[in-house]
């Protein structure tokens, strides 16, 4: 029996958390491996051995214990294996921003050699859903270098000091073996030093961070992620070697992220046809918003058959109604591309059907 065969089998056992038969399909996997790629047999055996021995199957890649909350015993970081993801969809500015930092990444030796330092921490801003985090996950992945998330929740603690200690031991353990370590929320540790209503710990937090990021090594990458770049303390943004501002979406990537999420499908040709339509409609939708219409949107296609255009507009309709420009824009699309009427358009967008009359003839001038 083939290896592809025993896919299926496991992903089913993973998913019912079914951890006895998940054991028993990596023993055969093992002995499928063990002479055509003893390296990845070997692997998974570790992986086998640590989970028996109630460790995170993690540290048998070398991983070193991630460090904990004195108090509460919960660890500060969450780390994962690095894993190749779909390459995020944003502006041709931010994609030429990512790929300079991937080639120095690629580049290091030559960079070091001749006295140069490659980009390794960055600050990245911008509204929620326009894709910080992802951008984290998608260099952790192509650099093949592990990925690790500073959980904030155990990080801030109440007691004087301890806020500033767990930082450090983060940042240390991440300083200690290649690492894309983020810091998500960064404002909430990153606060300006001007805050009357600190006393003391933010200071001290803040100055912590400032040391780290001037000694910073280029063998791990720190990225840190806020919605809020207004409240970062002003000598932060010195500190980084990139700052990135990662804006909403424009019409033309959103066409671009649209056809990505549905790339593969038996809808792609639609969506390629219809893209142009999509990415007016979408005005003001993050990359999160389209994702999110896009499964539902087919949801809607497989519970009521609802043809998948018209499923994507309505969903857009529920997430995106902000006034009158849309719905204007809205009711012209769904006349004119999905012949819906103007009762189905007055209930989607709740308005009254005079109301929609007005859309239509306005937007006829």
């Amino acid at each position: 029996m083939g290896i592809e065969n025993y896919v299926a089998q496991i992903i089913r056992a993973s998913l019912d958390n079914n951890l006895q038969m998940v054991r028993t399909i990596s023993t055969k996997i093992i002995r499928n491996l063990k002479n055509d790629n003893p390296q990845i047999a070997s692997e998974i055996s570790e992986a086998l051995n640590y989970n028996a021995s109630g460790l995170r199957t993690v540290k048998s890649l070398g991983y070193e214990s991630t460090p904990q909350d004195m108090e509460s015993k919960l660890e500060l970081l969450k780390i994962t294996e690095p894993i190749d993801i779909e390459t995020p969809i944003y502006s041709k500015d931010i994609e030429d921003k990512i790929k300079m930092i991937i080639n120095e990444r690629k580049n290091i030796c030559e960079l070091v050699a001749l006295g140069l330092k490659p980009t390794s921490s960055i600050l990245l801003y911008g509204k929620p859903g326009v894709g910080k985090t992802l951008l984290a996950q998608y260099l952790s992945g192509i650099l093949n270098i592990k990925f690790a998330v500073l959980d904030m929740s155990s990080a801030i603690s109440s007691y004087l000091g301890k806020t500033g200690k767990n930082l450090k031991k983060a940042i240390d353990y991440a300083k200690e073996q290649p690492t894309v370590l983020l810091l998500d929320e960064f404002d909430a540790i990153a606060k300006r030093r001007d805050d009357t209503s600190d006393l003391g710990e933010l200071k001290r937090v803040v100055n912590i961070l400032l040391k780290e990021l001037e000694d910073w090594p280029e063998n791990s990458i720190l990225i840190a992620a806020t919605n809020h770049p207004e409240l970062l303390d002003n000598a932060i943004w010195r500190r980084f070697d990139i700052s990135i501002n990662i804006p909403m979406p424009d019409e033309k990537t959103r066409k671009k992220i649209f056809i990505s999420n549905f790339k593969g499908t038996k809808f792609e040709k639609t969506i390629i046809e219809k893209s142009d339509l999509l990415g007016k409609i979408s005005i003001d939708m993050s990359a999160a918003d389209i994702a999110k219409v896009c499964e539902k949107a087919q949801k809607r296609y497989v519970l009521y058959d609802t043809e998948i255009f018209r499923a994507l507009i309505i969903e857009i309709a529920d997430i995106n109604n902000k006034g009158k420009e849309f719905n204007k824009t809205f009711c012209k699309i769904a006349k004119n591309e999905c012949g819906m009427t103007y009762r189905e358009m007055a209930k989607i967008l709740d308005k009254s059907i005079s109301a929609i009359q007005n859309y239509i003839k306005e937007r006829g001038k």
